[in-house]
This record gives structure tokens, sequence and C-alpha cells, in this order.
């Protein structure tokens, strides 16, 4: 049922619907191409499979729509050396969003962080080891909270008011050793919630902010960018916005939660006390379930697409030398949730 019909809709925006009425179904186009599932529940890894090629293919559109659900499905897929450009993943993105069903108002975000006049653009986030080490986006907040390298588990742009769909990363420029990025399943934390709890979170909303990119752009000497930043909904210098803790996710209609420790401040309509003890559980629900992650090693030029409706992912921070690559994101719809919409497990057991 689509989320302007039904009434047990909660949250969403009426300028930020999803385009599709019910989930999407797989059409096996993919089947042929040598892949592996890297854990029962999240990651997959596609070898011998180009973006690019995908790109120029006569089916391209089924490729991308079946590309779209596996990644929305397993949370994350990994490409193997990927001969694709920037301005080509660009366009995957953006193409891989629309027959996903984004809404028609949302396009490729524009970080607040991004420079004007950027080389790659607006649309493309430079992923750069010098620039951590000069303490731009999270990486300077956490360095002077927390010796943990968990503290870095996030969702992209959850701040914004149209948050993102999917995120496609290509690292092109990495040590020898370390640099991994590690994510998990939001899918697979909402399952290990007691139903009880479930309910009661599922009547919850929280408070997302980045606030702190405010100093960031002072102290890096960036303006931020208060334009129209991939939805009409986002723009401005207010970098906060308030969701459902237990989202649905419109292509596979199932539930994931949806907080993030880099983000997510607050719990609403509860005391601070019992909102930081909710956090707290989530947020290691999330980092100490090892078996409810995936770690992915990189060699140049590999891609990953995710899902980050129902994700988190941690780079990690184990090197010296550089490492750069390039991200694109796509803004989906506003989060909400249907009440009529199933776990994983749910759906597995049915399916």
């Amino acid at each position: 049922m689509h989320p302007t019909e039904s009434p047990n809709i909660r949250g969403g925006h009426d300028q930020a619907r999803p385009s599709i009425k019910t989930p999407l179904a797989y059409s096996g186009s993919l089947d042929s191409f040598n892949h592996k599932d890297l854990t029962p529940v999240i990651g997959r890894e596609y070898t011998g499979l180009q973006i690019a090629q995908v790109l120029d293919a006569k089916d391209r559109d089924r490729l991308i729509k079946d590309i779209a659900i596996t990644v929305s499905q397993r949370g994350v897929v990994f490409f193997r050396d990927q001969d694709v450009t920037h301005l080509q993943m660009k366009d995957f993105c953006e193409r891989l969003s629309i027959l996903a069903g984004c809404p028609s108002s949302s396009s490729l975000h524009i970080h607040p962080l991004t420079e004007e006049g950027s080389e790659l653009g607006d649309q493309i986030s430079v992923i750069s080891s010098v620039k951590q080490k000069k303490g731009g986006g999270l990486t300077h907040q956490l360095s002077d909270t927390s010796r943990f390298a968990s503290v870095g588990w996030h969702a992209d742009i959850t701040f914004e008011k149209v948050p993102s769909d999917y995120a496609m990363l290509k690292i092109h420029t990495l040590p020898e050793t370390g640099g991994d990025t590690l994510w998990a399943s939001g899918y697979e934390i909402y399952d290990r919630l007691s139903p009880p709890m479930a309910v009661f979170l599922e009547g919850l909303t929280a408070t997302h902010d980045a606030s702190f990119f405010h100093d960031e752009a002072v102290r890096l000497g960036t303006p931020l960018r208060e334009i129209i930043r991939g939805s009409p909904l986002n723009h401005g210098s207010s970098l906060n916005a308030v969701h459902p803790v237990i989202r649905t996710n419109p292509v596979t209609g199932w539930k994931s939660v949806f907080v993030n420790k880099g983000f997510t401040k607050r719990i609403n309509g509860i005391t601070k006390d019992e909102s930081d003890v909710l956090l707290n559980y989530l947020f290691n629900l999330v980092t100490q379930n090892h078996d409810a992650q995936v770690r992915f090693r990189w060699n140049k030029n590999d891609l990953a697409i995710w899902d980050n409706r129902s994700n988190w992912h941690c780079a990690t921070y184990d090197y010296d030398e550089t490492r750069v690559g390039d991200r694109v994101c796509s803004l989906g719809e506003a989060p909400y949730l249907d009440l009529d919409s199933k776990s994983r497990r749910e759906w597995l057991s049915l399916a």
C-alpha cells in the first residue's frame, strides 16, 4: 500500500514519498555473474561485473533495478576492480535511485561541507585521509570524545530531512594494509529486539543533528552549503531532522532500526535519561554483534554500494598512508514506518 493511502504510516512527508506502492521483485538478471554472499545476513561480492558496462547494456534498466534490489536486500554489495569514472558513478547512482522508486523531488546529495567549485563537482564527496587528518567530517568530533574505533558507526546524512537511500564509494588510492570498512545490518538489529521493545520503539521518533558541521566549516574555511542539497526539503543552515526510530525500506518492505552514533542525539517524547539508555542499548546491538556485520578489505578500484536506510558503516583508521576515494549519495524518501511491513526474518519465513 502506498504511504499516502495507509492509515498505518508513521512519519514521512508529502513532498518526499516513494514512487513505488509495493516492494520490488528481483528479476534474476544478475544470476549469471560470479558472486558470493559474504555473511548469512549482510554483504555480497561480484567479480567480473563492471558498472560502466551496465550503463551501456541493452537491458540497462533491468540490470540496475536488480542491483538496487540486491543492495537493499543484502545491505551492501561490493564490485571488484571497477573501471568507472566519477561521472559514470553519478549517472549510475541517480538511475539506481530512480529505478528503486525514489520521489521525483529527490536527486543526488550535495554535502554541506562540499567546497564550491570542487574539481569533481558538487555531487561528489572526496573521501580523503588528508582531509581526515585535518578533521573533516565526523573525524574531528570523534577524536576528541572517544578512543573506541566503534564510535564511528553511522549512516550517511541522516541529519537531512530527506536522507540518503543509496551511496557508492570507489577507493582508488589506499595503503598496503589497513583502511577496511565495516557495515552492519539494520534489519538484523531490528530482528534482535524483543517483540514488546520493537512495538515500543515503533512509536518513537529521534532527532538527528549535525550542527558540529558549522564549527567544521569555520575551522576549515569552507562556507556551509545552504542551497538545496538534492531535495527541496534539504536547504538552509539547519542541519537537524526528526525521523522514526524504526523505519520501513520501501524496496524490500522490511523494518530497520534507524538511529546511529554519528548523528542521532535524542529519542523524543521520553526523558533524557531514558533516551540515553535506549540509544546506548541500540548502539551496543550494532557494535557488539559481529555476526550482524561484514568487514571489507579494499583493493585498488573496488567499489561498494550500500543502502543507508537499513545499514550502518564504520571506517577503520589504522594506517598512516594516503587513502582516497570518491563517494556519491542519492536521496530517497523522507523516512517513514509502515506498521504493516515485516521484518527480514518474517519475510524469509514466509518466502
